[in-house]
């Protein structure tokens, strides 16, 4: 039997990774996914936990949920949120913490992403 060679459109494939990292690119949807990484929380809770603004919140896990990174289920009047792939999602996290780690500061002093960049 003989093998088929799939092509992969590399330009689409790095695209869709640039798309997955602007999912966490915001301080506050990394806290959101991390209170998620826990188990299941309301809005509520998540404001709470976080000291954001209602709206922001909502604003984030939409984001999240248009990334297919978060997903809901109703509980009455309100909606449970939790990690699509938990497993996965910490994975990344954690690789991601694991470089920053190995990198020390070189990211957050970036002239273009870094810190300074953002203010």
């Amino acid at each position: 039997m003989a093998m088929i060679e799939l092509k992969v459109d590399e330009t689409t494939a790095l695209g869709a990774a640039a798309c997955l990292f602007n999912g966490f690119s915001d301080g506050s949807r990394l806290a959101i996914v991390r209170h998620l990484a826990v188990g299941e929380h309301r809005v509520v809770e998540l404001t709470e936990h976080l000291g954001l603004a209602q709206s922001t919140v909502s604003k984030h896990l939409a984001c999240l949920k248009d990334c297919g990174l978060v997903e809901s289920r109703p509980q009455g009047r309100a909606s449970l949120f939790s990690l699509t792939h938990p497993e996965a999602t910490m994975e990344l996290l954690s690789a991601a913490e694991k470089l920053l780690g190995l990198t020390g500061d070189a990211v957050v002093l970036c002239p273009v992403y870094g810190i300074e960049a953002r203010e």
